[in-house]
């Protein structure tokens, strides 16, 4: 089993910058590949960025790609997202995720996961 527990939410201005932190309890990284989602509210949650269980490939949204960027992975045991250029669109809680694996696989569903952090909130105002 592995714990989630995401930090580093908060209010930021547009244009702004933010880092979110996974920090896992239980079990290391070693093995998980990581993703991060979002939901706003009235809509449903949807994929910000993932890395594999090596740490050593990320996929990022095309909505966020070249203003979010995921780290961390094996053999740390915190994964990050460090979000730039915020926009308002960009509000919503965000969330991380675990999913056991011994391959090198990006997931970027939200089904393809098992492990949740209980999010944490981000907001951008105008």
């Amino acid at each position: 089993q592995v714990q989630l527990v995401e930090s580093g939410g908060g209010l930021v201005q547009a244009g702004g910058s933010l880092s979110l932190s996974c920090a896992a309890s239980g079990r290391t990284f070693s093995t998980y590949a990581m993703g991060w989602f979002r939901q706003a509210p009235g809509k449903e949650r949807e994929f910000v960025a993932a890395m594999s269980a090596s740490g050593g490939s990320s996929v990022a949204a095309d909505s966020v790609k070249g203003r979010f960027t995921i780290s961390g992975g094996h053999p740390k045991t915190t994964t990050d997202l460090k979000m730039n250029s915020l926009k308002p669109e960009d509000t919503a809680v965000y969330y991380c995720a675990a999913r056991p694996t011994t391959t090198n696989v990006l997931y970027t569903q939200s089904w393809d996961y098992n492990y949740w952090g209980q999010g944490t909130q981000v907001t951008v105002s105008s």
